[in-house]
């Protein structure tokens, strides 16, 4: 055994006594979901917050997720390296972006215990930096090609093809490169369109406009709750908009802690993200949440969360928590909601429109919640109901172990099919009616 797990076993023994004592204390709270969500008061954790996270094991042989009734799952393409996002493109051609949570120094023993325990659960390590193609080309369901597309990124996330042109959303910004239909390979270097901070929430996701003139990125903050201070987090946690005719860029919503998953509303016409709200208040306080985004809106991070709920623990800005709004759905406390798409009536049998969010999973509460793939009914533009599962069992029964956990997820080449990545069990996974 190694110092580091050394470290993170010690730290897992504390923090294990810590979450007994707070559950103790607390009680499991009732989940925080919907659009009136009920959120327990705040409750500080201080200098040893929880920390639990399951240890990375991957699927066995043979072993799948769990469909809802009605549906059945297959792998599309497996023995990929830590797959987080997915773009269809037009030929049916899938790719994968490949890329991880790159490490930074510790700035504490907890940090450096975080650190390892987060490689332990393979939150962390070295990132592919790559996207790969994936080609079913008899259509069964089963890519039989998988081969590289792209490397020498920089954490590639998001992905975007519009007018023979595609952008991929590196940590440090949005790059462009030449683009042929049916293309294998891209081997022509990029061109920068628009340059980012890296570094923290890592992530950068890309949707194009309606109209193809625009793109819009998401990008997280550096840390917590601003703990370097403001400046470092000038330009971050928000949404960005850019002109793809000038290259111009702004932001268009800001106060979003971590947008992931980007969609359109089609009814309305309104941009939707999920965001992953901050950790160290308690089980479910604040839910992460799913949100109808507006231009110019603020959203209350660091300040404030669910719409004007003070976080002591941040230096205030009263005008900045007068103006915030409050998200649209609660998506349950630290369930690490990336993944977002919307899904059509009639794509899966039985679900209406919606929209489909891969949630990663939690490491920051006393009992794991995420690690699911799940569906919001949606009417009128608006949410309509209670969740809906897809795909479960990700998660061991005594969450010691994860077999795997969900990130992006897109709507199959035939219309009538979900593709999820799952980044620990290093697949593709396939969701279809049963």
């Amino acid at each position: 055994m190694n110092f580091s797990s050394i470290v993170a076993n010690g730290v897992s023994l504390v923090g294990g006594g810590a979450r007994l004592l707070r559950l103790m204390r607390n009680g499991v709270p009732e989940a925080a979901w919907g659009g009136a969500p009920v959120i327990p008061q705040a409750k500080p954790q201080g200098a040893i917050p929880t920390l639990k996270m399951p240890t990375a094991r991957g699927w066995a042989p043979g072993q799948t997720p769990v469909a809802a009734p009605g549906l059945k799952v297959n792998a599309f393409a497996t023995g990929l390296k830590h797959p987080r996002w997915l773009l269809v493109l037009p030929n049916g051609d899938v790719l994968a972006a490949e890329s991880c949570f790159v490490e930074r120094p510790a700035q504490s023993i907890f940090g450096y215990a975080m650190i390892s325990t987060m490689k332990r659960a393979a939150a962390m390590g070295e990132s592919a930096n790559r996207i790969t193609l994936l080609r079913d080309a008899d259509g069964d369901g089963v890519a039989e090609t998988q081969e590289i597309f792209l490397q020498g990124l920089n954490q590639p996330f998001g992905m975007a093809l519009l007018d023979n042109r595609l952008y991929v959303g590196n940590t440090d910004g949005v790059v462009v490169f030449p683009y042929e239909e049916g293309a294998s390979r891209i081997a022509a270097p990029g061109r920068k369109l628009v340059a980012f901070k890296p570094d923290g929430h890592w992530t950068r996701s890309l949707l194009p406009s309606p109209d193809g003139t625009k793109l819009y990125a998401g990008v997280g903050s550096l840390s917590n709750i601003g703990d370097e201070g403001m400046q470092v987090e000038e330009g971050r946690a928000a949404i960005y908009e850019i002109d793809l005719a000038t290259g111009a860029s702004r932001i268009f919503a800001g106060g979003l802690r971590n947008p992931v998953g980007l969609a359109w509303e089609p009814t309305t016409g309104a941009l939707w993200t999920v965001v992953n709200e901050r950790d160290g208040l308690g089980d479910e306080t604040p839910p992460d949440y799913l949100t109808s985004v507006v231009d110019g809106g603020f959203y209350g991070w660091p300040y404030c969360y669910w719409g004007k709920t003070v976080d002591d623990r941040v230096p205030q800005d009263a005008a900045a928590v007068a103006r915030a709004l409050t998200p649209d759905y609660a998506l349950g406390g630290h369930t690490a909601s990336l993944g977002l798409c919307w899904v059509p009536a009639g794509t899966l049998p039985g679900f209406p429109d919606g929209m489909a969010i891969g949630q990663h999973g939690s490491w920051n509460r006393s009992k794991l919640s995420g690690y699911k793939l799940v569906f919001v009914p949606f009417e009128n533009g608006r949410p309509s109901g209670p969740p809906r599962d897809i795909l479960s069992g990700f998660l061991a029964p005594d969450e010691r172990v994860s077999y795997g956990r969900p990130v992006g997820v897109a709507l199959g080449p035939d219309g009538r099919s979900l593709l999820m990545a799952d980044d620990v069990g290093d697949a593709i996974w396939r969701v279809t009616g049963a």
